[in-house]
């Protein structure tokens, strides 16, 4: 009788959590313009991954680099490993979304952090978006140009 060889299909959607990777200590959810960051943190040496690429790679500028990382950086802490989903908007939106996800993931583990956090004001939802075009007009407030005669 031959022996039947168990496989998974290749196309299989199932994410499987790797052997090392331990089930995460607190959640964040962080929005910027019009980007969501949903950020998971673990224990470990600091690494941040952003859609499963380093946050060094995904960010090409430095700004952004530094705003993803500016939780941690007033924490003076690299004992935590973050895995984020960041979707919508450009760079600097999702920038933003990942530092405040982290700040309520962060929060959520520890609440002695708040007042902290709250200081460097990382916890403070940025709420500015793009305001939109009126009728009539060029732009948002932009007005067509005005011809006299």
């Amino acid at each position: 009788m031959d022996k039947l060889k168990i496989t998974k299909p290749k196309g299989s959607l199932a994410k499987t959590r790797s052997a090392k990777q331990s089930a995460p200590l607190a959640h964040g959810v962080g929005r910027r313009k019009s980007s969501v960051a949903r950020v998971y943190i673990r224990r470990g040496t600091g690494k941040i991954l952003v859609n499963d690429q380093e946050y060094a790679t995904y960010f090409t500028t430095d700004i952004a680099r530094l705003d993803a990382t500016k939780t941690f950086k007033a924490l003076k802490t690299t004992a935590y490993d973050v895995t984020a989903d960041v979707s919508g908007g450009g760079i600097n939106g999702q920038a933003g979304a990942l530092r405040l996800g982290i700040a309520r993931a962060m929060v959520s583990l520890d609440e002695n952090l708040r007042s902290l956090l709250r200081s460097f004001d990382l916890l403070t939802v940025d709420s500015r978006v793009k305001e939109r075009k009126k009728y009539g007009q060029k732009a948002a407030r932009r007005k067509f140009q005005f011809v006299k005669r």
